[in-house]
């Protein structure tokens, strides 16, 4: 298991353990932490989307081009943006710090 922190809409900070291999959304989304992943992780929606820590950003795998489109769609949208449904947890992520953006009202 690696633990990744995540802070959610109000702040408030959360150590979270996830399976090598499962998305970061899926992780966030089996602790009720407000990740929808209406899609599945298919690319398609942009519900699951993160601020990740810019000392992070390096670390991740690339922006594919289907991540760019579907960032496109999202709302509070940053440098530091991603799906968390392209961030597989792996233990070179241990201590990963991401952030859930305020909800869209």
């Amino acid at each position: 298991m690696t633990r990744i922190v995540f802070i959610d809409a109000d702040g408030a900070e959360h150590q979270v353990e996830g399976a090598e291999g499962l998305s970061v959304m899926e992780v966030l989304r089996a602790k009720g932490f407000g990740i929808e992943g209406e899609c599945e992780g298919s690319l398609a929606c942009a519900t699951c989307h993160v601020w990740v820590d810019e000392a992070w950003l390096d670390r991740l795998e690339p922006v594919s081009d289907g991540e760019a489109d579907m960032l496109d769609c999202a709302f509070h949208v940053r440098d530091n943006s991603r799906l968390s449904c392209q961030i597989s947890i792996s233990k070179t992520l241990a201590g990963l710090r991401l952030r859930l953006p305020s909800p869209v009202r």
